[in-house]
This record gives C-alpha cells, sequence and structure tokens, in this order.
C-alpha cells in the first residue's frame, strides 16, 4: 500500500515550526509510527468505534464501503485511518490530494484503474478545481464517468462505467468544501484534539518502535507540549532522541526530556518562540490589547494570513488570545503566563501628550464660579 502524498499547504511565509501540526519533510519517518489496525489507534474513539461497525457491515455484504469525509485540524490521524479502513476492508488503497488532480483526465486515469471495493484516498479534498469536482459526483453517486473527447462539433461524451469504490476524503478546512460534495459523503467523521494519557500511550508506543528507552515521566512530559496532536508528539519524540543520543542518555525521564525540549523552546503549554513573541508583542507594545490584525502584524513582521490561520487558533484554544470585535486581547492566564502584571487604568491622552483628566481639570470652574485661565 502506497502512503499518502504531503498535502500543498499554501504558501504562508512563516519558518517551520516545530509544533506545527503540517506534515513537514522531517516527518517521512513517521510512517512506520503509524498503526495498522483500528484496536492500536489510540485515541478517537467514537470515530474508531463507528468505523469499526461500518467496515464490518459492508464486508458482511461483500459491498464497497460508503464514501467518508475525514475533518479535522492537521496532524490527528486522517491519513492514517484512510489507511486502516483500507486494511480491514481487505482492499487496494490508491493515495493523492486535490491540488494534484489539475485536469478531469487525471481523475479519470485514477478512477479507471481502481479495482472493485477499493478505497481512494484524497487528501486536500477541498482544494480541487471545479471541474474536477463536477467529473467526481456522478462517479461517487452512480459509479459511472462520464466525460467529453474531443473539441467542436466532432466532441462526444463517453460514459465509462466504473467498479464500486470507496472515497475517503480528508480535509483540514470542512468549511471550504461545497456542499454537493460534502452532501455525497455518506459517513462524515471529525478528528478533534487528542487527551494528554492519549498522547502518553503514543508517545510510548512510538519509544518502543524507535528503541528508545524512555521512563513514563518522560513520556507525559512530551505529551504535555505536544498541542494535542499526535505528529508534533512523534517530531518532539524524535528530536528529544536525538539530544539523548548526542548527551549519552540511557533512559529518557522527564528531567532529559525537559532539558532537550527546552533546547528546542517548546515550554510546558507546547508554546514556541513565535507563540511567546506574539504574546509579549501584544503585551509590552499595546498593554494587553485591543489591537488589530494588521497592526500586530506589521509589528511582528508577519503576513496577517501567518497570525491569522498559524499562531491564534492555538492561543485561542489555551484561553490566551480573544478575539474582539475591537481586536485582539489577552486574558488573564496570559499575563500570569508571561509574568507581567496586566495595565489596572487605561489613560487617555490629548494630542499634546497631557492626559484627557489633568486638561479637563484645568478647564473647570473655580469655586468663586470663575473659568480657570
Amino acid at each position: 500500500m502506497s502512503d499518502a502524498a504531503p498535502a500543498a499547504t499554501p504558501d504562508t511565509g512563516a519558518e517551520p515550526r516545530l509544533v506545527a501540526g503540517q506534515r513537514a519533510g522531517e516527518d517521512a519517518a513517521e510512517a512506520s509510527l503509524r498503526p495498522q489496525t483500528l484496536d492500536d489507534f489510540v485515541g478517537q474513539r467514537g470515530v474508531c468505534d463507528n468505523l469499526r461497525i461500518f467496515v464490518a457491515a459492508a464486508r458482511a455484504r461483500g459491498e464497497a464501503l460508503d464514501h467518508v469525509l475525514l475533518h479535522g485540524p492537521p496532524g490527528l490521524g486522517k491519513t492514517t485511518l484512510a489507511q486502516i479502513v483500507a486494511r480491514e476492508l481487505g482492499a487496494g488503497f490508491r493515495a493523492t490530494s486535490g491540488p494534484v488532480i489539475a485536469r478531469a483526465g487525471d481523475l479519470a486515469a485514477l478512477l479507471t484503474n481502481l479495482e472493485p471495493r477499493d478505497v481512494l484516498f484524497i487528501d486536500e479534498i477541498h482544494r480541487l478545481a471545479p471541474a474536477v469536482e463536477e467529473i467526481l459526483y456522478p462517479a461517487m453517486e452512480d459509479f459511472q464517468l462520464d466525460l467529453i473527447i474531443g473539441e467542436g462539433p466532432g466532441a462526444r461524451s463517453v460514459r465509462i462505467d466504473l467498479p464500486p469504490f470507496t472515497l475517503v476524503g480528508a480535509t483540514t478546512r470542512s468549511g471550504l468544501i461545497t456542499r454537493p460534495l460534502r452532501e455525497r459523503f455518506g459517513i462524515p467523521l471529525r478528528l478533534d484534539f487528542y487527551a494528554p494519557a492519549e498522547l502518553e500511550t503514543i508517545v510510548a508506543r512510538g519509544a518502543r518502535l524507535l528503541a528508545l528507552a524512555l521512563s513514563p515521566d518522560g513520556a507525559a512530559e512530551i505529551a504535555r507540549r505536544a498541542r494535542g496532536t499526535p505528529r508534533v508528539a512523534g517530531r518532539l519524540l524524535r528530536r528529544v532522541r536525538d539530544f539523548a543520543v548526542v548527551a549519552g542518555a540511557d533512559l529518557v525521564d522527564a528531567a532529559v526530556a525537559d532539558a532537550a525540549l527546552a533546547r528546542l523552546e517548546v515550554d510546558r503549554l507546547g508554546l514556541d518562540a513565535m507563540d511567546r513573541r506574539y504574546l509579549s508583542c501584544l503585551a509590552r507594545n499595546y498593554d494587553g490589547g485591543p489591537a488589530g490584525l494588521d497592526t500586530l502584524a506589521a509589528a511582528l513582521a508577519e503576513q496577517r494570513d501567518v497570525l491569522d490561520e498559524v499562531i491564534e487558533p492555538f492561543l485561542m484554544q489555551q484561553g490566551l488570545v480573544q478575539r474582539t470585535p475591537r481586536g485582539r486581547t489577552l486574558t488573564a492566564a496570559a499575563w500570569r503566563l508571561l509574568d507581567l502584571a496586566p495595565p489596572t487604568t487605561t489613560t487617555t491622552t490629548t494630542a499634546a501628550g497631557a492626559p484627557v483628566g489633568d486638561l479637563l481639570a484645568s478647564l473647570a470652574p473655580d469655586p468663586d464660579g470663575r473659568q480657570a485661565p
């Protein structure tokens, strides 16, 4: 079975981050850490239990599984689940991604090479071209492919029968999937972030596969900083292993893991240098806000899309930043994290720099009823 190609991501100009959920080149070794069956898959209990029933029913009927849509943040196991579904069905697995299918002919080549009950996995399916998506509708519903051959007066329509297959679509932005495409998936499943206990199990399993001596408290230390994402946990585990090998540590415990992650600038909440730079700028330059997104982007010399899509989501999940109609503001938890005292009062100044309160006092009448000069 082939692995999925790395999904193309928009060029936001952001620096590569160790705690990013998106797949990176260094995650090539991730395949060896992936579970092979639903029983080995840690976390997402509701999703796995439902998939187990759907797969068992399809196998009992001898039919192809209904089309599956997996959506959720990056790095939670959508590709892994698609491969497990194919393995549990005993079917072939073909993988591609939405941006790769540029023309209708590309999709036709994929579909006509499928065997009955095969699984076709399309990562980042929300990025399919509209013309390709239109071709996909009858293929999903009727297992037929409608193509136009030729041009001009000599063009003719050709209908090709397809074997029953299962399309597994994965997306990190389900809101961008068109309604007609979304409604053709009979099994929509959402993946959520993992609990620390689940990540501890994943890290411990990865350490066994990497032949790394890892103590339970060391696994807990890595899991706590993985931002609820197995891909980040695996990446941190491999980097901690590098530090342990160079330092000659026979056992990776909490102290060794903490020292390695501190060198990587990943703190106990999973925040990295870019996250702390954002919080510090909002606190020190704008008294905790409110500050607009464009203002922060200019102050940090970053693109606004990087702040909006890469940095802020996790900070809001942790309750450190709020989005208000007036702009971004820090919460009380963020001030405690930065070890700073929040501003108690906000003094409005005039254009000349004098506080407004002093100016109003100077203009107030004196006790004799005369206006102050």
